[in-house]
């Protein structure tokens, strides 16, 4: 719907959009400029009075002669306004779309077209360092709500004119900016292809719960696999670090979330400290977390095995298995064990944090102790379940812990049924999902492991010195 000759029309019309006098923070102000009237459209709360002051006083310093001789809105920018993003639209449905984005509009009888100024103050936090993660050494900053400081924090350590942003807009009531993050020297052209089809061919109402809603409407045949499709990060340098390897980052306004396409496994188990470390103490880092990833999947379930083949264990070994007699199997203690500490988290969250370490640690301590006095659980299941939880803290990503604690939960399942058969089943169908498991573009979950690719390998595992420092953007 493009704007018309009858500005009484247009007038009414874009009120009627904007339902202005119905909604008390859609604003219409009537600016009387050398007998010439504009009428500005905005939303209050994002300009500031001040910089609508900007405008009349730009307009008023042309001279009265000058200012009448003025024809288009285009010239009006040319000649009088000193607003750094200014442009002209006839499209209604732009306008409207434009005031509700929190820009300003203008619309005056002399000119067919309208102006767009953008003199919008997003409120916003400061960039503080995310809590999630916190390094030892390099910078402290992280994302916030507002994608144009987002972007901003990305070019302040990739100074390339090839580093670009695309700006989408998703949903059809959220009209939620969405911005693809590339370097487009390096960035896999597939990828980034496959990526803009998606948003694309998206068709939702709404896009105001952030990323994850996000991923779920770009893989909805993959709800039920537990793994991650791509990697949260509110850190900027690795957002950085990221695109110049040629991946693509997803910015989402009014989210401090960045997403990264595509991402392995291997992805999410790199913590950024591992690069700003010495390469033998990264490499140290990167192993022990894999060794604790392994314990954390196989501990249990391997328990159980053992406990139901006591024969195996002989000698000095004896001291793994219960003493006392139990009433529970070990693997439903083991089970339910899992189902409680989710809840303890759960409580620890929702509780202010003056007493939320607190209520954590007492009942922990409350509740482990009286499960074993009452025959609910062995000491055994308390001691290897508060192993389990805590190595579950090594691993930096949540949703890749989450994972894995479905596929202990399966495992444990399956040989706590069938025995020593049901683990080997429980294997095999965990590699199954596993090497099933693909990312948002088609790879393998496992690259560069499966196919094995050397070069990515040694870049994922930081085995040399150039792929420490290229990972961390210091080096060319």
């Amino acid at each position: 719907m493009k704007l018309t000759n009858d500005f009484k029309h247009n007038l009414n019309t874009i009120k009627k959009e904007l339902n202005v006098g119905k909604s008390f923070d859609v604003l219409e102000r009537i600016i009387d400029v050398h007998n010439t009237k504009f009428y500005c459209y905005y939303l209050d709360g994002f300009v500031k009075d001040t910089n609508m002051e900007y405008v009349r006083r730009d307009m008023y310093n042309v001279k009265a002669d000058e200012f009448k001789l003025i024809t288009s809105a285009n010239e009006l920018i040319e000649k009088a306004l000193s607003s750094i993003e200014a442009s002209t639209d006839n499209d209604i449905d732009n306008l409207v779309k434009a005031v509700l984005s929190g820009q300003s509009i203008l619309l005056c009888e002399k000119f067919p077209e309208a102006l767009v100024l953008d003199y919008r103050t997003y409120p916003s936090r400061g960039i503080d360092e995310p809590d999630k993660e916190k390094v030892l050494r390099g910078s402290h900053d992280g994302f916030v709500e507002t994608i144009v400081f987002n972007t901003a924090l990305i070019r302040r350590r990739i100074r390339d004119s090839d580093l670009i942003f695309e700006m989408h807009t998703i949903g059809s009531i959220s009209k939620t900016d969405i911005a693809i993050g590339y370097l487009n020297s390096t960035v896999d052209k597939k990828t980034l292809n496959k990526i803009r089809e998606l948003i694309d061919n998206t068709d939702i109402k709404s896009l105001t719960l952030g990323d994850e809603s996000f991923i779920e409407i770009l893989t909805p045949k993959n709800r039920l696999n537990p793994f991650p499709r791509a990697r949260h990060t509110e850190r900027p340098d690795v957002v950085a670090a990221e695109i110049v390897e040629g991946k693509v980052a997803i910015l989402i306004d009014n989210t401090p979330s960045v997403l990264i396409f595509p991402a392995s496994i291997f992805d999410f188990i790199q913590s950024i400290d591992d690069y700003y470390l010495p390469v033998l103490t990264g490499n140290y880092l990167k192993i022990l977390r894999f060794l604790v990833l392994f314990v954390n999947m196989f501990l249990t379930p391997v328990y159980v095995l053992l406990t139901d083949n006591p024969q195996w264990l002989v000698g000095k070994l004896n001291f793994l298995l219960p003493k006392d007699p139990y009433v529970l199997p070990i693997f439903l203690q083991f089970i339910l064990a899992e189902f409680a500490i989710d809840g303890l988290k759960l409580a620890s969250l929702n509780t202010p944090n003056s007493l939320g370490t607190s209520l954590s640690i007492i009942g922990g301590l409350i509740l482990g102790d009286y499960t074993v006095q009452t025959g609910w659980f062995t000491p055994q299941t308390i001691l290897y379940m508060s192993i389990v939880a805590l190595s579950s803290f090594v691993q930096p990503s949540i949703e890749l812990g989450f994972a894995l604690k479905f596929l202990r939960i399966i495992l444990l399942l399956l040989t706590g049924l069938l025995g020593k058969w049901g683990f080997v089943i429980g294997i095999i169908i965990n590699i199954i999902i596993v090497l099933t498991t693909k990312t948002i573009t088609g790879e393998k979950y496992l690259y560069p492991l499966i196919p094995f690719n050397w070069n990515d390998w040694s870049y994922v595992n930081i085995l040399d010195t150039k792929s420490q420092t290229f990972l961390c953007c210091t080096s060319s």
